[in-house]
């Protein structure tokens, strides 16, 4: 994706959709098959492909595929426990991104997948069981409201009710200050990083 250093982001707004269930990993959100391509672009429609559609391409029950949940803007996630633990691949929050979620709200994300997500400007806050479990069933009650996530209060808000949320202080702050994306950042950098490098003993001579 190309760089957005700069965008500094404080709040996401938009249509929440509930992904139910604990340990859901990277394989389940994008199958591997997938990860041929040399780009990122397309690997929305495949988000969740296995539990979405059957081998012979029949959709199955699944909130992605439920009309409840469409929106045209960007959509929040509402999930569980360890979300996204598995592979470290990046092309999960990809393909999520793609489809649309531009924010998750969950019990617990692993790692390695909260780091990519953060990497790419995709806020991921944690609430408690109690509440998350909460805020599902009032989605699935009536889905047609904005979800909104501030970064700033630290609270989520879902027709009318407000949720105590909590994230990494360091993720929080690159989100806020706009200096989420590490490679925006080299890439606007440039000349300095070509300065710094020729100015260094072992590096001089091997840059193109």
């Amino acid at each position: 994706m190309s760089s957005k250093q700069g965008r500094e982001i404080n709040s996401v707004v938009g249509r929440p959709i509930p992904l139910r269930g604990n340990e859901i990993d990277t394989d389940q959100i994008i199958p591997a098959r997938y990860m041929t391509a040399v780009t990122f672009d397309g690997l929305g429609q495949y988000a969740f492909q296995d539990l979405r559609f059957d081998r012979d391409g029949q959709a199955l029950a699944h909130p992605m595929n439920d009309s409840r949940y469409d929106a045209k803007g960007p959509r929040v996630a509402v999930v569980n426990k360890n979300f996204g633990c598995g592979s470290s691949r990046e092309h999960a929050p990809q393909a999520l991104w793609r489809w649309g979620i531009h924010a998750l709200v969950g019990e617990s994300f692993a790692d390695i997948f909260f780091n990519n997500c953060v990497s790419m400007g995709i806020p991921c806050v944690q609430a408690t069981e109690a509440d998350v479990h909460r805020l599902q069933a009032a989605i699935e009650e009536d889905p047609a409201h904005d979800l909104g996530i501030d970064l700033e209060t630290m609270t989520v808000t879902f027709r009318g009710d407000v949720y105590g949320v909590k994230t990494h202080d360091g993720a929080r702050h690159r989100l806020r200050a706009g200096t989420w994306d590490a490679t925006g950042i080299l890439v606007d950098a440039l000349e300095q990083v070509r300065a710094t490098a020729d100015a260094l003993p072992y590096v001089r001579g091997f840059r193109p």
